[in-house]
């Protein structure tokens, strides 16, 4: 199971309910902060999510409201907080922005507080755990090197405890071993395989998070099948020639996607302060059903089984 926090679900600038682009994924011990607008510090500190998890720090693009947040952090890491280590990830261009936001404006020649690796990456997998995933895939926006990310848990095969008793493999280490897919050998001298006591293969979980957007053609194949699809809906369709030109999504089109994609969940985020939310949600609900427009500090969980 995947979580996403978010703390900031703003399009462009502040409002005064909601702050600018920033979510956090949690996996277990794992956590994930998906761009950084300003004033994204405080909204951690009042989330109660706190710093000490915060390593790795991944970015859609390097437009100001998701990233100028950064340059607080960072200074909060100076003078407050302490982590030994600090990834940021991010296409070349958010990168190059972010390395002089940090470098030139707030170390100044100083030396970071804690091991500081700016990740230059492209589209292909980008952290890989023991049980899964996180992949950078490219998506359509203004300026080069725009991306997205897709959490997936990775594909196992369930232990069906039925089929242990029945063959008597006692609690224990003998079932993890079977579940790490080694043969035992039972008290009685029998042997015990995998394959007697495993189901067929099932995926994971599976979580989409998009950034800014102009197109969603060239989403499909990434999204589709996702448990939930977290994605930006600035506009509404009766600006869309605005939506347009702007290279940003209208809460129809963000519901079209993820009714093409067998979406389980769509979360919209990125509101415009222009319009009202239950416009924007009853937009996305015309054409797709089970919608949620998250707020400031809306925290939800991500399974297989929503």
């Amino acid at each position: 199971m995947f979580e996403i926090l978010f703390l900031g679900t703003s399009a462009s600038a502040p409002s005064a309910r909601r702050g600018l682009s920033a979510q956090i994924v949690k996996h277990d011990e794992y956590r994930f902060l998906i761009d950084c607008g300003e004033g994204t510090q405080r909204q951690i500190l009042q989330s109660g999510i706190g710093f000490k998890q915060l390593g790795r720090i991944l970015l859609t693009h390097g437009h100001l409201d998701h990233i100028l947040g950064l340059g607080g952090l960072m200074s909060t890491f100076m003078r407050w907080e302490a982590i030994e280590e600090l990834e940021i990830f991010g296409g070349k261009s958010a990168i190059e922005r972010v390395r002089t936001l940090i470098n030139d404006v707030v170390l100044r020649g100083a030396t970071p507080p804690m091991h500081l690796h700016y990740r230059e990456i492209t589209p292909g997998l980008i952290f890989e755990a023991d049980d899964f995933t996180v992949t950078a895939f490219p998506v359509t926006h203004r300026g080069p090197d725009c991306l997205g990310y897709l959490f997936e848990e990775k594909a196992r095969r369930p232990f069906l405890p039925e089929k242990a008793t029945l063959l008597g493999v006692p609690f224990g280490s003998e079932r993890r071993q079977l579940v790490d897919g080694q043969t035992i050998t039972l008290a009685d001298g029998s042997v015990v395989t995998p394959e007697d006591v495993l189901g067929p293969l099932q995926r994971g979980t599976k979580l989409m998070v998009v950034g800014d957007t102009g197109r969603t053609d060239d989403l499909l194949e990434a999204a589709r099948g996702a448990d939930a699809l977290v994605i930006e809906s600035t506009y509404l369709d009766e600006e869309s020639d605005m939506a347009r030109q702007f290279s940003h999504m209208t809460a129809k089109g963000a519901a079209e996607l993820a009714v093409k994609a067998g979406v389980k969940q769509l979360i919209l985020t990125h509101i415009s302060r222009r319009y009202r939310e239950k416009d924007v949600l009853a937009e996305a609900q015309s054409v797709f059903q089970n919608v949620v427009v998250a707020r400031d500090f809306d925290s939800f969980p991500v399974r297989k089984d929503l």
